[in-house]
């Protein structure tokens, strides 16, 4: 049997120095914006229960999780999503809380890509959840939230406005199965206009078959929204599209200027997704990095009922483009390398800790002879090698 001790999982990878440095950068930044703005942090389990995410609830199809057994032989999944177990929460745990909640998260999660060479299938993923309000200023506070964590990682996002409810109301109207009204999602959500084409070619012409072949192109600026009521009639559909440009106009308001645009193709296969949904982009990330949108009908599944909005961000991706960038504090030598002479090592270590204690950075020698401290600290760059014996003396290493 082939031995893979050596080597990670597909969709997996070990993260090392500037990597994780970059990693950290990033979510305490985001951190620290949710924070500021009154989130609090929670954690979920990696581990929950296959019920939670049944695809009916999650729209995540169960071949695209990771699976186990419990010593009861009940069915489990590592957690493919954060906004599920946070729903569970706070029909539980914070069931008594008053409303609204605002909490957030930063923890991994775990999902299986099919196909798609080069995704991560485990993400560092942080974001929040603003549980128990609804309406305008709940979506701008939420919208806001999420320009702002960008912002403070990368100057160049792009924030995409879109509304899930237009599409599911107008893909009523179309004389197709579930099956081939998620295949017609699908194709718009990749873009796939030829394949698009072809499948609406087999129904009959009518407003909602020509609204679907314009889906995918109906991107941009406020005549986005000129175009699509042009071809619509459906009131209800209709009343979709003025919401997003009156949030859309009060988003410019932010001076976004181009970085704010609008796309009606946005669809995600999230089900629970059910009025305003966002996506935020950055120069060197082929992916989203940041999803969310309305989920109002989600803690219904709970018998709690209540509004809810939120958002995902994908961290790793966000260090990535950093890194590339070069735009990550570099982790620097420290300054001070400590080494004992014989029968003086817990001095040294106590002489580091001191210089830790004045914020002077200081690592303790672990090596037997001065000689190799002092090669050890030229390699590595450090500037200054202190030798602990009866009395402290300080070399200068040379550049």
């Amino acid at each position: 049997m082939k031995n893979y001790s050596k080597i990670t999982p597909e969709g997996t990878k070990d993260l090392l120095f500037e990597e994780c440095l970059a990693n950290r950068t990033v979510s305490a930044i985001l951190g620290d914006v949710f924070s500021r703005r009154g989130f609090h942090e929670v954690l979920t389990p990696a581990i929950e229960f296959y019920d939670l995410f049944e695809e009916e609830k999650s729209g995540i199809p169960m071949e695209y999780m990771y699976k186990m057994t419990d010593a009861k032989g009940r069915l489990m999944v590592m957690r493919p999503d954060s906004t599920l177990p946070i729903a569970r929460m706070v029909t539980t745990r914070l069931m008594h809380e008053e409303h609204p909640l605002r909490l957030f998260y930063n923890q991994r999660v775990y999902r299986y890509n099919p196909g798609l060479t080069g995704r991560s299938n485990e993400v560092m993923q942080t974001g929040i959840e603003l549980i128990g309000a609804k309406g305008k200023r709940a979506d701008l506070e939420t919208i806001t939230t999420a320009v702002e964590a960008l912002s403070k990682c990368v100057p160049d996002f792009r924030m995409e406005l879109g509304n899930a409810a237009f599409f599911k109301i107008i893909s009523k109207e179309l004389p197709v199965s579930d099956d081939m009204r998620e295949e017609i999602r699908s194709l718009i959500e990749s873009k796939n206009l030829s394949a698009l084409n072809s499948l609406l070619d087999s129904l009959e012409p009518s407003r909602a078959v020509t609204i679907m072949r314009r889906l995918p192109r109906l991107f941009g600026g406020i005549e986005v929204l000129d175009e699509a009521c042009a071809l619509c009639e459906n009131e209800e559909a209709l009343a979709k599209l003025a919401y997003v440009r009156e949030i859309y106009t009060d988003l410019l308001k932010m001076g976004l200027g181009d970085r704010l645009m609008i796309d009606l193709g946005l669809v995600q296969r999230n089900d629970y997704y059910s009025d305003i949904v966002f996506s935020g982009y950055v120069m060197g990330s082929g992916e989203p990095v940041l999803i969310g949108g309305r989920y109002d009908k989600l803690l219904d599944s709970f018998d709690a009922p209540a509004p809810a909005i939120g958002f995902g961000i994908n961290v790793d991706a966000l260090a990535c483009v950093l890194l590339a960038r070069g735009t990550v504090p570099e982790k620097k030598p420290p300054e001070v390398l400590v080494h004992s002479e014989e029968g003086h090592e817990i001095e040294a270590i106590q002489y580091t800790s001191a210089l830790s204690a004045a914020h002077i950075s200081g690592e303790n020698s672990v090596f037997e002879t001065q000689e190799e401290a002092l090669a050890y600290a030229r390699k590595k760059g450090i500037r200054k090698v202190a030798v602990v014996g009866q009395e402290i003396k300080t070399i200068e290493i040379g550049g």
